[in-house]
């Protein structure tokens, strides 16, 4: 099962976040044993060297933990879980607005669409 990445981010980062997302969403749990980078490569359809390198670059940002001839972790620490969770909504807002900004809306139309937005939420969910 190959997956579809954009062409405008590196796809290690692509497979990071993905990951990110997954933990944040709590469907790999803090502990939790990630995929060998032989097996990753291969659901992704990458590069071992590409899963090699999303894996270190979540460990330098503190995400997951190597374990010499165990693998790799997500990490216990619970306030690098919620640091992690909190990067993530502010990418995603920031992009927003950004994406708000760019079309032309103004502060006060993004905060006002998005309230009548999360009002409308409230029937649906």
């Amino acid at each position: 099962m190959t997956e579809e990445f954009q062409t405008s981010k590196p796809i290690y980062m692509q497979i990071a976040e993905r990951i990110f997302q997954q933990i944040v969403r709590g469907e790999m749990a803090s502990g939790e044993k990630l995929a060998s980078v032989r097996e990753m490569a291969i659901q992704t359809g990458v590069n071992p060297n590409t899963i090699q390198r999303t894996y270190s670059e979540m460990e330098r940002m503190g995400i997951v933990e190597t374990r010499r001839g165990q693998g790799t972790f997500v990490t216990e620490n619970k306030e690098i879980l919620a640091e992690l969770k909190i990067r993530l909504q502010t990418d995603i807002i920031e992009s927003f607005v950004k994406n708000m900004k760019d079309i032309g809306f103004s502060k006060d139309e993004i905060v006002r669409g998005l309230q009548d937005y999360l009002s409308g939420c409230d029937n649906h969910d």
